[in-house]
């Protein structure tokens, strides 16, 4: 299965996004905690034109703490600055502000030589779909006023918006790549919900196999102990089966519902019902 998503409106946005970035001091690249790579688009250089970034790693409270540590450490010694964040609940916020100025300090103080009065840091927003955006864009400016919701692409359209008085936000719709070289990559994407799921219908099976695949093989323990099974059967689409079997998700005749188990591991995955897990590690 090769999933591909790219609506006609992230065109679109990507060529607004190369035009509004002359007016950008820095920008705020935000990614999946639970998958940075797979969650960055890699045309990333290509449209912020290496402009000074800084990395931010939302949903850091769903994702595995030791893995994002290692992540840090990689954008580090890249030269990119990442912060792990909360988005919905403020964590991490201070050093967002903290690392923009710092990067953002030599181009103000170069106006300031030429008599020109500082005016407020314009930070600009990238990231694919259901990342968190608008949850950090409301954080940030203390009011709701970037649409939320937990389906990717709500928002369709640029607007700037004022953070006190040191920082003006500039929001972006998500924007994914064309397509997607690593098969895996696209499997990421969809468990962690970055791809909507009346795209994937037809595909939520493959997508649940791939997760208890993963799982399996990086956390062990985890499903024995959130579905209580006693053992782990060999292949991970009858685990799939078992979780199903056990929760009760049994059509007539004893059959399993195999969607109904699919969306149900999907769901309390991307819930964080399983635990701290991420899906990748540099």
């Amino acid at each position: 299965m090769a999933i591909q998503w790219f609506p006609g409106h992230m065109a679109k946005a990507r060529r607004e996004v190369t035009e509004k970035l002359k007016l950008v001091d820095v920008v705020y690249e935000l990614l999946d905690a639970r998958i940075p790579l797979s969650s960055r688009n890699p045309m990333m250089n290509e449209i912020t034109q290496q402009k000074p970034r800084v990395v931010l790693l939302n949903k850091a409270d769903l994702a595995d703490p030791e893995i994002t540590k290692e992540w840090v450490a990689f954008f580090d010694s890249q030269g990119t600055p990442a912060v792990p964040i909360v988005a919905t609940e403020g964590s991490g916020f201070a050093k967002i502000e903290s690392e923009a100025k710092r990067l953002v300090a030599p181009k103000l103080e170069a106006m300031m030589k030429k008599g020109i009065r500082p005016r407020a840091i314009r930070a600009m927003i990238l990231g694919i779909p259901n990342v968190g955006k608008s949850s950090l864009i409301n954080r940030m400016a203390k009011r709701n006023i970037a649409k939320t919701g937990d389906k990717p692409g709500v928002t369709k359209a640029q607007q700037w918006i004022k953070v006190g008085k040191e920082f003006e936000l500039l929001d972006t719709p998500g924007i994914l790549w064309p397509k997607f070289e690593d098969p895996e990559v696209g499997l990421r994407l969809a468990a962690t919900g970055a791809i909507k799921d009346e795209v994937l219908e037809a595909d939520k099976q493959e997508i649940s196999y791939f997760l208890v695949k993963w799982l399996r093989e990086q956390y062990p323990g985890v499903l024995e102990n959130r579905y209580k099974l006693d053992i782990l059967p060999e292949e991970p689409w009858d685990t799939v089966l078992e979780i199903g079997k056990k929760r009760g998700l049994v059509r007539a005749g004893g059959v399993i519902d195999e969607e109904g188990a699919s969306n149900l591991i999907l769901r309390e995955f991307r819930a964080g019902m399983l635990g701290k897990i991420s899906l990748e590690r540099p």
